[in-house]
């Protein structure tokens, strides 16, 4: 069983996150601005009002918590590498004992059939542009960390990627999407929490980013 702190565990894939953790008996903290954006919790959650820019609530989480979850976002680009360098200096004040970071990252940085970034080709929507540029900063954020803080980030495909089944099977890449038959990589929100989950347990991804698709 892991202590798990999960920022962001009111959206999307931070409910579904603790939903997963918590039905495979980890112990979970969830953690919202604004707790009654909760709802109704799994039995054993702690509901926690919190902000992860907040560098004494992050460092006080960070001293009894096994694994950080990011699954935060919003159009302010400043808001991702805000919130890295919040956690890595709560895992580094933690010392060697301190928790790893698993972020929900973008797919914008992934690279397409011609080896460019999803965010650079010229079809990229822009109402988009203002979230890829804050996880793009926050994947370059991670790969500048020294040895010290341990991290792992999950993109989601760059394009489908929406509430649906839990399946439980999903199948793993680094730089380049997962594509199906179709051409197309795709993950349920539901899958992609039994990813992460699944990463917070085995620890394949340390210090790398990779990501899911059906």
């Amino acid at each position: 069983m892991s202590r798990i702190v999960v920022f962001g565990a009111a959206g999307k894939a931070g409910s579904r996150i603790v939903a997963e953790a918590t039905a495979r008996g980890h112990e979970v903290t969830a953690v919202a601005r604004d707790v009654s954006r909760l709802g109704q919790l799994p039995e054993g959650v702690r509901p926690l009002a919190g902000d992860v820019t907040d560098a004494q609530t992050v460092s006080v989480l960070a001293r009894d918590a096994d694994v950080l979850v990011l699954t935060v976002g919003g159009p302010d680009a400043a808001l991702y590498t805000d919130a890295v360098a919040v956690a890595a200096a709560a895992v580094r004040a933690a010392g060697p004992a301190g928790p790893r970071i698993v972020h929900m990252g973008g797919g914008a940085s992934l690279l397409n059939g011609e080896g460019v970034r999803f965010f650079d080709a010229p079809d990229f929507p822009a109402e988009f542009k203002p979230y890829a540029i804050g996880q793009i900063r926050a994947l370059d954020a991670y790969r500048a960390l020294g040895d010290d803080v341990t991290w792992t980030y999950l993109s989601p495909p760059p394009v489908h990627f929406a509430p649906g089944e839990r399946t439980g099977r999903y199948r793993t890449g680094l730089d380049r999407p997962v594509v199906g038959e179709d051409g197309q990589a795709r993950i349920s929100y539901e899958d992609f929490a039994v990813a992460l989950v699944d990463e917070v347990e085995n620890s394949r991804y340390l210090n790398l980013r990779f990501t899911v698709g059906h």
